[in-house]
């Protein structure tokens, strides 16, 4: 079987050199920084859809985090089961993306979008006017069902409308910054909405703009499906299942820790049932998740990449919000005037990756992105008991715009290179890398810390300097964490800056 020949990423300048039949003279400037792109009217509108649909499932992540405390005793969820109201969104979000991906791969990418657009719509509604917790909970529920149909198809139709290069890049960094954004403007809007309309407007706030969406989107998008093949039931089964399992586990260990027996038991089997899914890709002649495709170490790297910096950025504005509102006693308006300079940076993150991306490759812009961001979340471990108010608005700024330049870049490194009919599992990992960030990050370094405050005020330390040192230990596991992940970006993706062959599909 002839081997084909991996196409080459547009904004890989070493690859441009090494592939360049006159090494000796310098490469015209156009073909080393594509000019910028250009959307026709009719891409805008398009982009504009796709951008806002996902936008609005990122902002349902953290839009109820600060209507928590009213929420619970309104619909009398007590302490232990509030973590539901977040939890019950993420499980389904983060479990199903795979499988949606490759069903709207079968029956239809638009198809798939529109019914994923109805049904988040409907449950925001179910859940903003859910009389009782047990309703409100399957409200969210369906919400999460409906935004894993919705993000794998919209991100895939990002990528089938817009041809690779610097329109797709463009496209890919508008929708990424927006996402990223939204789980920063949704802590911000959910204060606004709880402190002066009560919490059901946040959910309210969802189904308006769904329905808006969902009114311009079936004009606006064309059809678009992969390759028409078996659907392979075995993968969808265990694969969903086992992401079930690991985050129900994570999620819940951020409040209850490990010990409680239903966790371990979710934890270790959702982990067998993961471990069962790439034998079942392997060795099945349709797979859910072609192996030879997490062998690209664009793919693969890609993803890792995205997975560490939106799980990473997530978790430290969460603790961050702890520490202005719990140790420095802040008012919620001070804390959302914070994240709104933090999103302020990230729009300027996001508006400079594609140059950068342009001059020194998408692999490497990544690899810039994970490791500033660390290196920026570091500087945070200057926060003090008594002082640190500045020191979070600069260093969480300045971090948050490297976020966003790492944003950009990895959905562009992680999808290129791909046929246009493996864009739909292509995008269905991204999505899923960003999707499951969201949901496991928090629950991670939550965990760690509040576990680590809670020894220490077990032995004696004032329970302010106990929390904070919770906090920092969080921030600083987070700082390791994504720095490491954009060296090894930079090592493993710089052997792959060279023309390579694409494995075989299978």
């Amino acid at each position: 079987m002839p081997t084909k020949t991996a196409p080459r990423d547009p904004y890989d300048t070493e690859t441009a050199t090494a592939a360049s039949p006159t090494p000796t003279e310098p490469a015209p400037e156009s073909a080393t920084e594509p000019a910028p792109a250009r959307f026709t009217a009719r891409e805008k509108l398009v982009l504009v859809v796709l951008c806002a649909s996902q936008f609005l499932v990122a902002l349902d992540f953290s839009v109820l985090n600060v209507a928590l405390p009213v929420l619970g005793p309104d619909l009398g969820l007590g302490e232990a089961g509030l973590q539901w109201a977040v939890t019950a969104f993420a499980l389904p979000t983060g479990s199903f993306l795979l499988l949606f991906g490759r069903l709207g791969d079968q029956l239809g990418r638009r198809r798939t979008f529109l019914t994923g657009l109805a049904l988040f719509t409907a449950a925001s509604v179910l859940a903003a006017l859910a009389p009782n917790a047990p309703l409100f909970l399957a409200g969210r529920a369906l919400q999460g069902l409906g935004a894993a149909a919705l993000v794998p198809t919209g991100m895939a139709l990002i990528t089938t409308s817009f041809a690779e290069g610097p329109k797709r890049t463009k496209a890919l960094s508008i929708n990424g910054s927006l996402m990223a954004l939204g789980f920063t403007v949704g802590m911000v809007v959910g204060g606004i909405l709880t402190d002066t309309l009560g919490w059901r407007s946040t959910m309210g706030l969802l189904g308006v703009g769904g329905t808006a969406v969902l009114l311009v989107a079936p004009r606006m998008l064309a059809e678009s499906r992969g390759e028409r093949t078996r659907l392979d039931i075995p993968g969808a089964l265990t694969v969903t299942g086992g992401l079930l399992g690991v985050v129900y586990a994570l999620s819940t260990a951020a409040e209850e820790g490990f010990t409680r027996p239903d966790v371990l038991t979710a934890l270790v089997l959702g982990l067998v049932l993961l471990g069962s899914f790439i034998r079942i890709e392997a060795r099945s002649p349709e797979p859910l998740l072609p192996l030879w495709m997490l062998r690209r170490p664009t793919v693969a790297f890609g993803n890792l990449g995205g997975l560490a910096t939106v799980s990473m950025m997530t978790a430290a504005v969460f603790l961050l919000t702890l520490y202005l509102q719990d140790t420095l006693g802040v008012s919620p308006l001070v804390s959302g005037l914070v994240f709104g300079v933090q999103g302020v940076a990230s729009i300027a993150g996001g508006a400079v990756a594609p140059r950068i991306a342009r001059r020194i490759g998408a692999p490497r812009t990544l690899a810039l992105g994970l490791v500033g961001q660390g290196v920026l979340t570091a500087t945070l471990l200057g926060i003090g008991v008594d002082s640190g108010l500045w020191l979070v608005v600069v260093g969480l700024s300045l971090a948050s715009a490297m976020h966003l330049v790492a944003v950009v870049t990895y959905g562009v490194t992680a999808t290129s290179g791909l046929a246009d009919e493996d864009q739909g599992r292509a995008t269905s990992l991204v999505t899923s890398a960003m999707q499951l960030g969201m949901a496991l990050g928090i629950p991670l370094l939550s965990a760690l810390s509040v576990s680590w405050s809670g020894m220490l005020r077990d032995g004696g330390t004032p329970a302010a300097e106990a929390a904070l040192s919770g906090i920092k230990l969080g921030l600083g596991v987070d700082a390791v964490a994504v720095t490491a992940a954009g060296v090894l970006v930079f090592f493993a993706l710089r052997r792959s800056n060279r023309s390579e062959a694409a494995p075989a599909r299978s």
